[in-house]
């Protein structure tokens, strides 16, 4: 799979990254370590190279996740993980790398992101003047490569950018989820900015999979995904009947047309997960399907018979 430039660092990407959340079991049902190690092995032996987690995920499982399928091939991948909102003080963040570092069975990480802003999940308001002082420290001694924010508007991301270099923006964006676009995209774009979309197929419901009525199970954290309640979920199924024909001409799924669409658009790149090691391998090969610029357009317009309903927030679960 070719290789793309972190936003302004000397870290190489690939366009689809493995998304490791589910990994970590927290908020997932059903989620066994073995299949989880077994995906991420099969995202690597399919291309993908880079990994995406979170201390969050599981409280560093999914990091140990990883490491145990991947510590072997260290120096041909990727780690990318995230400090969560409630330790973004100096001596915090520091904390949460070494953590990190320790859970991923590395000496450097390559892509350290701000997972949420201060003040998320009711966290303490810190200054990102320290969060950034505490990521420039980290990056100055080796232990991180590049320094990313995740789930910042426009206007959190100018600010940070003001105490050092910002890499990455990890926002949720979809073919169905699209409220980045009027907000930090343009800025992304501007200033040489990677976006590395999070739930590029919205949780699932881009693969078409989910049909009117489906029930989730009790702590599956999609049943509070508004895009699968109510008139937002009907819209979806209507746009995924018109999307199916342009899967079809390019013999392809519903997920690997969605995932093309999106690491199509300017300087982005999709995160996605996946639960079984085939599902890692189809991930792998939406990079191989090739859509003109008409056909990106009618997808675009497609989209739009979703996101055209929905409001400015963008966060996508009703928490």
């Amino acid at each position: 799979m070719e290789k793309r430039t972190l936003g302004k660092s000397s870290v190489q990407i690939t366009p689809i990254l493995m998304g490791t959340w589910q990994a970590g079991k927290k908020m997932w049902v059903g989620i066994e370590d073995a299949d989880s190690i077994q995906t991420i092995r099969a995202a690597f032996e399919a291309g993908i190279t880079t990994i995406d987690t979170a201390e969050v995920y599981g409280e560093g499982h999914s990091e140990s996740i990883v490491a145990e399928a991947l510590s072997d091939v260290r120096d041909q991948v990727q780690y990318a993980t995230k400090v969560f909102a409630n330790h973004l003080k100096y001596q915090q963040v520091i904390a949460a790398c070494d953590r990190s570092l320790q859970n991923l069975k590395t000496d450097y990480i390559d892509l350290y992101q701000i997972h949420w802003p201060a003040g998320a999940f009711n966290s303490e308001i810190v200054p990102i003047e320290e969060t950034m002082n505490a990521l420039n420290q980290l990056q100055q001694q080796g232990k991180i490569r590049a320094i990313g924010v995740s789930n910042f508007s426009r206007e959190q991301l100018v600010e940070a950018s003001r105490y050092g270099r910002i890499d990455s923006l990890q926002p949720p964006y979809s073919l169905f989820w699209r409220q980045v676009e009027q907000d930090a995209v343009p800025y992304c774009i501007e200033n040489n900015i990677s976006i590395l979309a999070y739930s590029p197929l919205a949780q699932g419901l881009l693969t078409g999979k989910f049909a009117r009525g489906h029930q989730f199970e009790p702590g599956d954290n999609r049943a509070k995904n508004k895009l699968f309640q109510g008139k937002n979920f009907e819209r979806a199924q209507q746009a995924l009947e018109k999307l199916r024909p342009i899967a079809e001409r390019h013999n392809c799924t519903l997920a690997q047309l969605a995932l093309a669409w999106l690491i199509a658009q300017p300087q982005t790149n999709a995160i996605a997960g996946a639960r079984y090691p085939q599902q890692a391998t189809d991930n792998a090969l939406a990079a191989e399907v090739k859509l003109s610029i008409t056909e990106l357009a009618e997808i675009d317009a497609i989209g739009r018979m979703v996101t055209d309903h929905l409001d400015d927030n963008q966060v996508m679960w009703e928490w």
